[in-house]
């Protein structure tokens, strides 16, 4: 993967939606040339997919909580058998299984308090081979995912924050407000 590679990842983050034409020319190459190399990263697994970034509140979830997770133990067959049904818990976004005083972080949207409840008293608790959890209101989100740079030089930082400020809308300026 070279520098090029990269800031079509950059760009590709920011902005999946970008025409070709655009990304061909952020990247500075022919459109041809673009579209091959965004070929070829999706065909070595670079790119994974596209996907369209949901507001969880304009679909009526407001409430988000992190739940920390103990299993009772460690044995391969429980560890599957509670990844498979916590993956098929819609309201669970994201979970990771962690090192420390607990085995699973979850990452949960729930519609109030009272969904959330539920969730956590029924749905959760449920699951095969959960022996405690401990439950956190989300309270702000100071920074969202917003994709993955793993790039080597410290100055592409720039590129990522130019990038987004392309694939962000325009806000009025003081001036202009």
């Amino acid at each position: 993967m070279d520098a090029i590679d990269q800031r079509l990842l950059l760009a590709l983050q920011a902005n999946a939606r970008i025409p070709n034409a655009e990304l061909a020319r952020q990247v500075e190459l022919a459109p041809s040339s673009t579209l091959e190399r965004v070929r070829r990263l999706e065909e070595r697994g670079i790119i994974q997919g596209y996907r369209a970034i949901l507001d969880p509140k304009a679909l009526g979830y407001q409430v988000q909580a992190v739940v920390m997770i103990n299993l009772r133990g460690h044995q391969a067959e429980r560890i599957d058998t509670f990844e498979s049904q916590v993956r098929a818990l819609p309201e669970v976004r994201l979970c990771l299984n962690v090192t420390g005083r607990y085995d699973y972080l979850l990452l949960v949207m729930a519609r109030d308090i009272e969904h959330l409840r539920q969730l956590v008293t029924q749905e959760l608790a449920a699951v095969a081979g959960v022996q405690r959890q401990e439950t956190f209101l989300v309270l702000a989100t100071a920074k969202e995912d917003q994709g993955f740079a793993p790039l080597e030089n410290h100055s592409n930082h720039d590129i990522v924050r130019a990038a987004r400020r392309r694939a962000a809308p325009s806000e009025p300026s003081d001036q202009e407000a």
